[in-house]
Protein backbone atom coordinates (compact mmCIF):
# COMPACT_ATOMS: atom_id res chain seq x y z
CA UNK A 1 0.00 0.00 0.00
CA UNK A 2 1.18 3.47 -0.87
CA UNK A 3 2.15 5.97 1.86
CA UNK A 4 2.95 9.63 1.14
CA UNK A 5 4.68 11.94 3.60
CA UNK A 6 3.95 15.66 3.90
CA UNK A 7 6.45 16.66 1.22
CA UNK A 8 4.94 14.21 -1.26
CA UNK A 9 1.41 15.40 -0.46
CA UNK A 10 2.28 19.03 -1.17
CA UNK A 11 4.17 18.09 -4.34
CA UNK A 12 1.32 15.92 -5.58
CA UNK A 13 -1.39 18.56 -5.19
CA UNK A 14 -0.37 21.72 -7.12
CA UNK A 15 -2.93 24.47 -6.67
CA UNK A 16 -4.44 24.88 -10.15
CA UNK A 17 -4.74 21.11 -10.50
CA UNK A 18 -6.34 20.61 -7.08
CA UNK A 19 -8.79 23.52 -7.39
CA UNK A 20 -9.93 22.21 -10.78
CA UNK A 21 -10.27 18.69 -9.36
CA UNK A 22 -12.50 20.02 -6.58
CA UNK A 23 -14.58 21.95 -9.09
CA UNK A 24 -15.09 18.86 -11.24
CA UNK A 25 -15.94 16.70 -8.23
CA UNK A 26 -18.58 19.19 -7.05
CA UNK A 27 -19.98 19.51 -10.58
CA UNK A 28 -20.21 15.81 -11.31
CA UNK A 29 -21.17 14.25 -8.00
CA UNK A 30 -23.48 14.70 -5.04
CA UNK A 31 -22.00 15.14 -1.57
CA UNK A 32 -20.62 11.83 -0.25
CA UNK A 33 -22.04 10.47 2.99
CA UNK A 34 -19.85 11.80 5.79
CA UNK A 35 -19.60 11.61 9.56
CA UNK A 36 -17.43 13.47 12.07
CA UNK A 37 -16.54 12.41 15.61
CA UNK A 38 -14.65 14.78 17.91
CA UNK A 39 -13.16 13.48 21.14
CA UNK A 40 -12.11 15.91 23.88
CA UNK A 41 -9.12 15.09 26.07
CA UNK A 42 -10.21 13.47 29.35
CA UNK A 43 -7.95 15.81 31.33
CA UNK A 44 -9.77 18.95 30.15
CA UNK A 45 -6.64 20.32 28.48
CA UNK A 46 -8.48 21.35 25.32
CA UNK A 47 -6.69 18.78 23.19
CA UNK A 48 -8.90 16.96 20.69
CA UNK A 49 -8.85 13.94 18.44
CA UNK A 50 -10.97 14.08 15.30
CA UNK A 51 -12.24 11.27 13.09
CA UNK A 52 -13.82 12.17 9.74
CA UNK A 53 -15.13 9.49 7.38
CA UNK A 54 -16.60 10.03 3.90
CA UNK A 55 -17.94 7.37 1.52
CA UNK A 56 -18.71 8.07 -2.13
CA UNK A 57 -20.94 5.25 -3.37
CA UNK A 58 -18.94 2.38 -4.80
CA UNK A 59 -16.08 4.72 -5.67
CA UNK A 60 -13.96 5.43 -2.59
CA UNK A 61 -13.84 5.86 1.17
CA UNK A 62 -11.61 8.35 3.01
CA UNK A 63 -10.92 8.32 6.73
CA UNK A 64 -9.02 11.14 8.43
CA UNK A 65 -7.59 10.72 11.92
CA UNK A 66 -6.16 13.94 13.31
CA UNK A 67 -4.97 15.09 16.71
CA UNK A 68 -5.34 18.78 17.58
CA UNK A 69 -2.96 19.68 20.41
CA UNK A 70 -2.67 23.50 20.58
CA UNK A 71 0.22 23.54 23.10
CA UNK A 72 2.50 21.29 21.05
CA UNK A 73 4.59 24.13 19.53
CA UNK A 74 5.53 25.38 23.02
CA UNK A 75 6.74 22.01 24.32
CA UNK A 76 10.38 21.50 25.24
CA UNK A 77 10.59 19.40 22.08
CA UNK A 78 8.14 21.28 19.81
CA UNK A 79 5.73 19.40 17.59
CA UNK A 80 3.05 20.64 15.16
CA UNK A 81 -0.30 21.37 16.77
CA UNK A 82 -2.12 19.31 14.12
CA UNK A 83 -0.90 15.82 13.22
CA UNK A 84 -2.52 12.75 11.76
CA UNK A 85 -3.11 10.73 8.64
CA UNK A 86 -5.67 10.13 5.90
CA UNK A 87 -6.43 6.67 4.56
CA UNK A 88 -8.07 6.07 1.18
CA UNK A 89 -9.93 2.84 0.40
CA UNK A 90 -11.61 1.38 -2.66
CA UNK A 91 -15.33 2.08 -2.14
CA UNK A 92 -16.44 -1.08 -3.93
CA UNK A 93 -14.21 -3.64 -2.21
CA UNK A 94 -12.80 -1.90 0.89
CA UNK A 95 -9.24 -2.48 -0.35
CA UNK A 96 -6.72 -0.05 1.21
CA UNK A 97 -5.19 2.15 -1.49
CA UNK A 98 -3.14 4.84 0.22
CA UNK A 99 -2.26 6.57 3.46
CA UNK A 100 -0.81 10.06 3.62
CA UNK A 101 0.13 12.83 6.03
CA UNK A 102 -3.12 14.21 7.45
CA UNK A 103 -1.96 17.72 8.32
CA UNK A 104 -0.52 18.34 4.85
CA UNK A 105 -3.65 17.08 3.13
CA UNK A 106 -5.81 19.19 5.47
CA UNK A 107 -3.82 22.34 4.68
CA UNK A 108 -4.05 21.59 0.98
CA UNK A 109 -7.78 20.83 0.81
CA UNK A 110 -8.79 23.70 3.12
CA UNK A 111 -6.84 26.26 1.11
CA UNK A 112 -8.10 24.87 -2.19
CA UNK A 113 -11.67 24.98 -0.87
CA UNK A 114 -11.32 28.73 -0.26
CA UNK A 115 -9.56 29.19 -3.60
CA UNK A 116 -12.45 27.49 -5.39
CA UNK A 117 -14.86 29.81 -3.57
CA UNK A 118 -12.75 32.79 -4.67
CA UNK A 119 -12.59 31.53 -8.26
CA UNK A 120 -16.38 31.29 -8.38
CA UNK A 121 -17.34 34.41 -6.40
CA UNK A 122 -14.58 37.05 -6.39
CA UNK A 123 -14.05 39.53 -9.19
CA UNK A 124 -11.78 38.10 -11.90
CA UNK A 125 -9.48 41.13 -11.67
CA UNK A 126 -8.92 40.85 -7.90
CA UNK A 127 -5.34 41.95 -7.23
CA UNK A 128 -5.14 42.79 -3.52
CA UNK A 129 -5.46 39.99 -0.97
CA UNK A 130 -5.67 40.65 2.77
CA UNK A 131 -5.03 37.75 5.14
CA UNK A 132 -6.16 37.91 8.77
CA UNK A 133 -4.13 35.38 10.72
CA UNK A 134 -0.64 33.95 10.27
CA UNK A 135 -0.93 30.41 11.57
CA UNK A 136 0.17 27.27 9.76
CA UNK A 137 -2.72 27.29 7.27
CA UNK A 138 -2.54 30.97 6.29
CA UNK A 139 0.35 30.87 3.79
CA UNK A 140 -1.28 27.97 1.95
CA UNK A 141 -4.49 29.99 1.66
CA UNK A 142 -2.56 32.93 0.21
CA UNK A 143 -0.78 30.75 -2.35
CA UNK A 144 -3.97 28.93 -3.36
CA UNK A 145 -5.95 32.12 -3.93
CA UNK A 146 -3.02 33.66 -5.82
CA UNK A 147 -3.18 30.64 -8.13
CA UNK A 148 -6.74 31.48 -9.23
CA UNK A 149 -6.66 35.28 -9.18
CA UNK A 150 -4.04 37.82 -10.42
CA UNK A 151 -2.90 38.72 -6.89
CA UNK A 152 -0.09 41.31 -6.90
CA UNK A 153 -0.29 42.55 -3.31
CA UNK A 154 -0.75 40.55 -0.12
CA UNK A 155 -1.46 42.32 3.18
CA UNK A 156 -0.94 40.22 6.33
CA UNK A 157 -2.42 41.02 9.71
CA UNK A 158 -1.94 38.97 12.85
CA UNK A 159 -2.39 39.66 16.55
CA UNK A 160 1.33 39.07 17.02
CA UNK A 161 3.46 40.83 14.41
CA UNK A 162 6.49 38.45 14.40
CA UNK A 163 4.39 35.58 13.06
CA UNK A 164 3.04 37.82 10.31
CA UNK A 165 6.58 38.87 9.40
CA UNK A 166 7.71 35.25 9.24
CA UNK A 167 4.79 34.43 6.94
CA UNK A 168 5.56 37.42 4.73
CA UNK A 169 9.09 36.15 4.16
CA UNK A 170 7.74 32.85 2.81
CA UNK A 171 5.35 34.56 0.38
CA UNK A 172 7.54 37.24 -1.17
CA UNK A 173 8.56 36.67 -4.75
CA UNK A 174 8.85 38.26 -8.19
CA UNK A 175 5.82 40.34 -9.12
CA UNK A 176 4.31 40.11 -5.66
CA UNK A 177 4.39 42.75 -2.93
CA UNK A 178 3.85 41.38 0.57
CA UNK A 179 3.29 43.77 3.49
CA UNK A 180 2.70 43.22 7.19
CA UNK A 181 0.01 45.55 8.53
CA UNK A 182 -0.89 46.53 12.09
CA UNK A 183 -4.38 47.90 11.37
CA UNK A 184 -6.73 45.53 9.56
CA UNK A 185 -9.55 48.08 9.44
CA UNK A 186 -7.32 50.49 7.51
CA UNK A 187 -6.43 47.78 4.99
CA UNK A 188 -9.96 46.56 4.25
CA UNK A 189 -10.86 49.42 1.86
CA UNK A 190 -7.92 48.35 -0.32
CA UNK A 191 -8.59 44.62 -0.37
CA UNK A 192 -10.35 42.84 -3.23
CA UNK A 193 -10.31 39.55 -1.29
CA UNK A 194 -10.15 39.17 2.48
CA UNK A 195 -9.40 35.75 3.94
CA UNK A 196 -9.78 35.21 7.68
CA UNK A 197 -7.78 32.29 9.09
CA UNK A 198 -8.13 32.91 12.81
CA UNK A 199 -9.39 31.45 16.07
CA UNK A 200 -11.32 34.65 16.80
CA UNK A 201 -14.30 34.62 19.13
CA UNK A 202 -15.15 38.23 18.23
CA UNK A 203 -15.25 39.59 14.65
CA UNK A 204 -12.00 40.82 13.12
CA UNK A 205 -13.60 41.85 9.80
CA UNK A 206 -15.81 44.93 10.08
CA UNK A 207 -18.18 45.30 7.18
CA UNK A 208 -18.33 49.08 7.14
CA UNK A 209 -14.74 49.20 5.84
CA UNK A 210 -15.20 46.78 2.91
CA UNK A 211 -14.91 48.17 -0.61
CA UNK A 212 -17.73 47.53 -3.10
CA UNK A 213 -17.07 44.28 -4.95
CA UNK A 214 -14.95 42.72 -2.20
CA UNK A 215 -14.98 38.99 -1.56
CA UNK A 216 -14.84 37.81 2.07
CA UNK A 217 -13.53 34.31 2.76
CA UNK A 218 -14.17 32.98 6.28
CA UNK A 219 -12.17 29.91 7.28
CA UNK A 220 -12.05 29.97 11.08
CA UNK A 221 -15.08 30.12 13.40
CA UNK A 222 -15.71 26.39 13.16
CA UNK A 223 -17.53 26.48 16.50
CA UNK A 224 -20.77 28.39 17.24
CA UNK A 225 -18.90 30.44 19.85
CA UNK A 226 -16.42 31.78 17.27
CA UNK A 227 -16.89 34.53 14.68
CA UNK A 228 -14.65 36.31 12.16
CA UNK A 229 -17.01 38.75 10.37
CA UNK A 230 -19.46 41.15 11.97
CA UNK A 231 -23.15 41.63 11.23
CA UNK A 232 -22.46 44.62 8.97
CA UNK A 233 -20.40 42.40 6.66
CA UNK A 234 -23.40 40.13 6.10
CA UNK A 235 -25.85 43.04 6.00
CA UNK A 236 -23.92 44.69 3.18
CA UNK A 237 -23.58 41.42 1.29
CA UNK A 238 -27.25 40.54 1.72
CA UNK A 239 -26.56 36.82 1.37
CA UNK A 240 -23.93 34.19 2.13
CA UNK A 241 -22.35 31.30 0.27
CA UNK A 242 -20.63 28.20 1.68
CA UNK A 243 -18.87 25.02 0.62
CA UNK A 244 -21.68 22.73 1.85
CA UNK A 245 -24.96 23.46 3.56
CA UNK A 246 -24.71 20.90 6.35
CA UNK A 247 -21.69 22.61 7.91
CA UNK A 248 -23.05 26.16 7.77
CA UNK A 249 -25.22 26.15 10.91
CA UNK A 250 -22.46 24.58 13.02
CA UNK A 251 -20.12 27.52 12.48
CA UNK A 252 -20.26 30.85 14.28
CA UNK A 253 -20.22 32.78 11.02
CA UNK A 254 -23.23 30.78 9.87
CA UNK A 255 -25.23 30.43 13.07
CA UNK A 256 -24.90 34.05 14.24
CA UNK A 257 -26.22 35.77 11.07
CA UNK A 258 -29.15 33.33 11.02
CA UNK A 259 -29.93 34.05 14.68
CA UNK A 260 -29.70 37.79 13.98
CA UNK A 261 -32.18 37.49 11.11
CA UNK A 262 -29.66 38.66 8.51
CA UNK A 263 -29.97 35.50 6.42
CA UNK A 264 -32.10 32.36 6.63
CA UNK A 265 -29.20 30.16 5.57
CA UNK A 266 -26.68 29.92 2.75
CA UNK A 267 -27.76 31.24 -0.63
CA UNK A 268 -25.86 28.46 -2.38
CA UNK A 269 -23.01 26.02 -1.80
CA UNK A 270 -20.19 24.77 -4.00
CA UNK A 271 -22.38 22.00 -5.43
CA UNK A 272 -24.89 24.64 -6.57
CA UNK A 273 -22.18 26.93 -7.94
CA UNK A 274 -20.13 24.27 -9.72
CA UNK A 275 -23.16 22.69 -11.41
CA UNK A 276 -24.47 26.08 -12.50
CA UNK A 277 -27.65 25.80 -10.43
CA UNK A 278 -26.71 29.20 -9.00
CA UNK A 279 -24.90 31.92 -10.98
CA UNK A 280 -22.91 33.27 -7.99
CA UNK A 281 -21.87 36.93 -8.05
CA UNK A 282 -24.54 39.19 -9.53
CA UNK A 283 -22.50 42.35 -10.21
CA UNK A 284 -19.04 43.88 -9.93
CA UNK A 285 -20.20 45.95 -6.96
CA UNK A 286 -21.66 43.06 -4.95
CA UNK A 287 -19.88 42.05 -1.74
CA UNK A 288 -19.70 38.26 -1.56
CA UNK A 289 -19.21 36.24 1.62
CA UNK A 290 -18.06 32.60 1.52
CA UNK A 291 -17.97 30.36 4.60
CA UNK A 292 -15.39 27.59 4.37
CA UNK A 293 -16.85 24.87 6.61
CA UNK A 294 -14.60 22.00 5.58
CA UNK A 295 -15.78 18.42 5.86
CA UNK A 296 -14.84 14.83 5.18
CA UNK A 297 -16.11 14.96 1.60
CA UNK A 298 -13.38 17.47 0.78
CA UNK A 299 -10.75 15.18 2.30
CA UNK A 300 -12.12 12.41 0.08
CA UNK A 301 -12.06 14.53 -3.10
CA UNK A 302 -8.51 15.66 -2.29
CA UNK A 303 -7.23 12.19 -1.42
CA UNK A 304 -8.70 10.86 -4.66
CA UNK A 305 -6.88 13.53 -6.65
CA UNK A 306 -3.62 12.78 -4.85
CA UNK A 307 -3.96 9.08 -5.63
CA UNK A 308 -4.75 9.85 -9.28
CA UNK A 309 -1.62 12.00 -9.44
CA UNK A 310 0.47 9.12 -8.16
CA UNK A 311 -1.11 6.83 -10.76
CA UNK A 312 -0.29 9.28 -13.54
CA UNK A 313 3.31 9.86 -12.46
CA UNK A 314 4.30 6.43 -11.12
CA UNK A 315 2.09 4.02 -13.02
CA UNK A 316 -0.07 2.93 -10.10
CA UNK A 317 -3.70 1.93 -10.54
CA UNK A 318 -5.76 5.12 -10.16
CA UNK A 319 -9.38 5.96 -9.64
CA UNK A 320 -11.36 7.05 -12.68
CA UNK A 321 -11.36 10.81 -13.21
Amino acid sequence: MLHLDAEAVHAGLPWPDLVEALRLAHAARSKPDATTAIFDAPDGSGDQFVNLTAWSGGRSIAVKLVGVFPDNPSRALPEPSIQGLVALFDGATGRPLMTCDGAALTYRKTAADSALGAALLSRPDAEVLAIAGAGGLAPFVAEAIAAVRPVRRILIWNRTRPRAEAMARTLRGPGREVTVIDDLDAALPEADIISAVTMATAPVIRGRYLKPGAHVDLIGAYLPTMREADAETVRRAGRMFCDHRAGFAASGDGAAPVAEGLVTGPEADLFDLCTGRHPGRSSREEITVFKNCGGGHLDLFTAERLYQHQAATHGRLGLDA
